[in-house]
């Protein structure tokens, strides 16, 4: 089969198409032909540094997935050969999603949404899936509560206002103001030019802060936060200083990773046919040019998600 390999890290020039074992998929997984393949931050970041965030060198790279099962493993029962399917298997452990052809356990996948196609299907996943467990499984999101998204127009930020939407938020987003247009048709009620504006002196009385930026925005968004809200980083880097000051005010404060989840895929996949949450594509690449996908998406000026496409 083709896959993208790299032999050494570096920019996006050390991405190759190379033909390599296609792989059997093994007890209680599927093999899945892959469409299409999402792109994402943790994938450019994992090419340059040669490693996986579990450490294994010069990973395979890509994480989401949207395909047809192909053959199924020993003990497999909810899914068939020409099922379609997407997801994100085994985050954070490479997945190889770069390729024709995946493996990977039957529950790290969910049934593709009807009515989308597998483009569509492949920018979700990961970036849904962040903002999913974000903003419901940590932080609880409540019908009315005020909800913070910074980079509200990037992969996860505009798939994050469109669900605290659909649970009946209000929502803010951060986004520069070219972008304020696409954040109000997905239901944004507030947009703050960060660019132009402190969104620590406009944003008030927020419940909720989703921040996939971190750095100084997490003591900023402290500001934003009513007594007893939610801080939620998508980066590990949430200093002591910010969940010492949290915790003086009964504020919930902390980083969480994403992690493989058939249920939420199942919500996501309903929200999807709701006509609720859809997925904004800045742009899509073949899979031989996976590399240009790598460079398009280190200029941070996306709207949306990037996707590579893998069946020819």
């Amino acid at each position: 089969m083709r896959a993208i390999i790299q032999e050494a890290p570096g920019g996006p020039e050390v991405l190759k198409v190379a033909e390599i074992e296609r792989p059997e998929p093994g007890l209680l997984e599927v093999l899945v032909r892959v469409h299409a393949a999402g792109v994402n931050p943790t994938d450019w970041k994992g090419r340059a540094r040669g490693t996986s965030m579990t450490g294994v060198a010069l990973p395979r790279l890509g994480f989401d997935v949207s395909g047809v099962v192909e053959a199924v493993g020993r003990g497999v029962t909810m899914y068939e050969p020409g099922d379609e399917v997407f997801g994100m298997p085994r985050f954070p452990h490479p997945a190889g999603a770069y390729a024709e052809y995946v493996t990977a356990p039957a529950r790290h996948f969910a049934r593709k949404p009807a009515g989308i196609d597998h483009v569509q299907a492949a920018a979700l996943p990961l970036a849904a899936l962040t903002a999913w467990q974000g903003l419901v499984d940590t932080a609880r999101v409540q019908a009315g509560q005020r909800v913070l998204v910074h980079a509200a127009a990037g992969g996860v930020g505009h798939l994050a206002v469109q669900i605290a939407k659909a649970k009946g938020a209000y929502v803010i987003g951060t986004a520069r103001e070219a972008k304020h247009e696409f954040l109000r048709g997905l239901g944004a009620d507030e947009v703050v030019d960060y660019t132009k504006v402190d969104f620590a002196e406009v944003a008030r009385d927020v419940d909720i802060v989703l921040d996939p930026i971190s750095g100084d925005y997490g003591p900023r968004s402290l500001e934003t936060l009513r007594d007893g809200g939610v801080l939620v980083s998508l980066l590990p880097s949430v200093g002591d200083d910010v969940l010492a000051a949290a915790e003086k005010r009964g504020i919930r404060a902390g980083w969480t990773l994403v992690e493989p989840d058939h249920a939420g895929m199942k919500e996501i996949a309903a929200l999807v046919e709701a006509g609720r949450l859809r997925a904004e594509i800045d742009s899509v690449f073949p899979l031989e040019e996976a590399a240009k996908a790598h460079e398009r998406g280190e200029t941070n000026r996306t709207t949306g998600k990037i996707v590579l496409t893998v069946v020819r």
